[in-house]
């Protein structure tokens, strides 16, 4: 405890994701870009696959949304995280801070929150950055040839 009596615990130990403010919500993303890369479900056993087919708003080199603001004027299928997505959502990386949040674990090391700087998510190899391509330049019918399976294998603590 400090000595006005105030937690020194950061924000994401001390709240729940339906306490945060939208300042707070925001900044628990990494910008990993990896909810952004679009994902194959198996209708019969309800597997999730991830591909390296990103959304056509993601740069895939700064992992950042194109149109932030205007995302779902663009790509209406474009999830809005909200605290009640983020408990229904199966597919969020292990390595997602609204995931880890929901279940009381920490941030990474690498998770700007953490570390002071955006670009560890990046140096860590966390982050789609560079491993992408646009959804415009693939046929749906060819987004098999592109699963992945780095975003449920990256990620650790230290």
């Amino acid at each position: 405890m400090s000595e006005d009596g105030m937690s020194e615990q950061p924000f994401w130990k001390t709240k729940r994701l339906d306490e945060m403010n939208q300042r707070e919500w925001e900044s628990l993303c990494d910008g990993c870009g990896l909810c952004c890369l679009n994902k194959l479900e198996d209708w019969d056993s309800g597997d999730v696959v991830f591909t390296s087919v990103a959304c056509r708003l993601l740069d895939g080199e700064s992992c950042q949304c194109k149109d932030y603001p205007n995302r779902q004027a663009t790509v209406p299928e474009c999830i809005q995280l909200t605290p009640q997505e983020v408990n229904d959502i199966p597919w969020l990386p292990p390595t997602c801070g609204y995931r880890l949040v929901r279940d009381g674990e920490d941030l990474y090391w690498w998770h700007p929150l953490v570390s002071g700087d955006p670009e560890t998510v990046h140096q860590a190899g966390i982050s789609a950055r560079g491993r992408t391509v646009s959804e415009d330049d693939v046929h749906v019918d060819d987004f098999e040839d592109y699963v992945v399976d780095w975003p449920l294998t990256v990620g650790q603590k230290g």
